[in-house]
């Protein structure tokens, strides 16, 4: 195939610029609002609320880093930073495994920062969107995210 058979066309590039300009501004808008009200990064929060969403706070690092889509290296360096600060521990598991789970600070942190995260969520994303849209939102990433999912190395 020529390389013009690969190129995105006017409208998808448009799309796609819209798009990561978008990414951008919304990770850096709740970076900085996670970061100035609670402390934590978006990292950090994301850690956190997985291992919340598991019930017990604790799931094996592989699942983990799963759930959040991150490669081992990337889970290994956040992981060492969150236990340095008593957010998380890791702790040994049968057959070698390793669990990680939120500890009474974790929680804490996590108890705090979430009503705050979910109101400027809900102004910066889902308040300018009509119950359609929003809709729209969460069908077309569930599909990318399956997408992905299924094709991860």
């Amino acid at each position: 195939m020529a390389d013009g058979e690969h190129a995105l066309d006017a409208r998808q590039l448009h799309a796609w610029r819209v798009f990561i300009q978008m990414q951008e501004h919304l990770r850096s808008r709740i970076e900085q609002q996670l970061q100035a009200s609670s402390g934590l990064s978006m990292a950090d929060y994301s850690v956190l609320s997985v291992l919340a969403g598991a019930g017990s706070g604790r799931l094996r690092a592989h699942e983990l880093g799963d759930k959040l889509g991150w490669e081992k290296s990337r889970l290994h360096h956040q992981l060492t930073r969150m236990t340095k600060r008593g957010l998380v521990e890791r702790r040994a598991g049968p057959a070698r495994a390793v669990h990680v789970e939120l500890t009474d600070q974790g929680w804490a942190a996590l108890t705090e920062a979430a009503p705050r995260h979910s109101a400027h969520v809900r102004e910066l994303v889902m308040a300018p969107l009509t119950d359609q849209e929003v809709d729209q939102l969460a069908g077309i990433s569930a599909k990318l995210l399956d997408r992905f999912q299924r094709s991860a190395p």
